[in-house]
């Protein structure tokens, strides 16, 4: 042989990549905000499903102990009907705090997030 020697070359070129990194960007733009979206959604359905616990418990201590429309309990007064939830207020997800409110008014979120969605929410109070 005339002393040419052939090697070859085992890798990845510049170009392919450059490739992949793209693709993973791609799929990054794409699932990072659904991932939000997603983890935003589920902390509002949580608080709103706690908001749905506390009025229930709220009916329950009204009608155990006779209260108007306009009595107010006081959270350590609704903690024993909160049921398998234990022995303590839910804890707000998204970083807000409850309002129990009177027995004719359904309890609150200070977040803002959960009162604009109780508008499309389906609730029982």
């Amino acid at each position: 042989m005339n002393g040419i020697n052939h090697r070859t070359r085992a890798g990845f070129t510049l170009v392919e990549i450059m490739i992949v990194v793209a693709i993973i960007g791609l799929l990054a733009a794409i699932g990072i905000p659904n991932f939000v979206r997603a983890r935003q959604t589920s902390q509002t359905n949580a608080c709103i499903n706690n908001l749905r616990i506390i009025d229930q418990a709220k009916q329950q201590w009204g009608l155990e102990y006779g209260q108007l429309a306009t009595a107010s309990p006081q959270s350590t007064d609704i903690i024993p009907y909160f049921g398998r939830t234990g022995t303590h207020m839910p804890s707000e997800p998204l970083g807000g705090s409850y309002n129990i409110n009177p027995l004719s008014t359904a309890p609150t979120c200070s977040a803002a997030l959960v009162n604009s969605n109780l508008h499309n929410a389906v609730l029982p109070f």
